[in-house]
């Protein structure tokens, strides 16, 4: 439990917001947490960070701020493409699941960036 401080605690904030708002049962955006764990994180928790990033990128498109949610997105692609992680590959269908509903070329490249970037690192994990 040393690893969890306050960035780990917004971490889990944000996780909960999201998963609560897809209940209709959240209070505040995730995407306000997401930022919060993505300014507390320390250097060395690369893996971590691009998860958040990848986070922030869907929280905004689920709460309807599409242009935003596909800047944070190609950041988070970008720093997803230098992590070798198998989670971090599963957390793209978070991301595809999110942007799906809009139509937008900022979405549709999303989209597109995020199922090459999950096909070149394939994961049998479910996000």
């Amino acid at each position: 439990m040393s690893y969890f401080d306050a960035a780990e605690h917004a971490g889990a904030r944000a996780v909960s917001a999201r998963d609560l708002a897809g209940l209709d049962r959240g209070s505040r955006a995730a995407s306000v947490h997401f930022e919060d764990a993505l300014a507390l994180r320390k250097p060395g928790f690369d893996r971590v960070k691009v998860m958040d990033r990848v986070g922030l990128a869907a929280s905004l498109f689920d709460e309807g701020e599409v242009e935003r949610g596909a800047a944070a997105a190609h950041q988070a692609l970008a720093d997803a493409a230098r992590v070798d992680s198998t989670l971090v590959a599963s957390r793209l269908n978070t991301l595809l699941d999110a942007a799906r509903r809009y139509e937008t070329a900022a979405a549709c490249d999303v989209r597109t960036r995020a199922r090459d970037l999950a096909a070149a690192r394939p994961t049998t994990i479910a996000a």
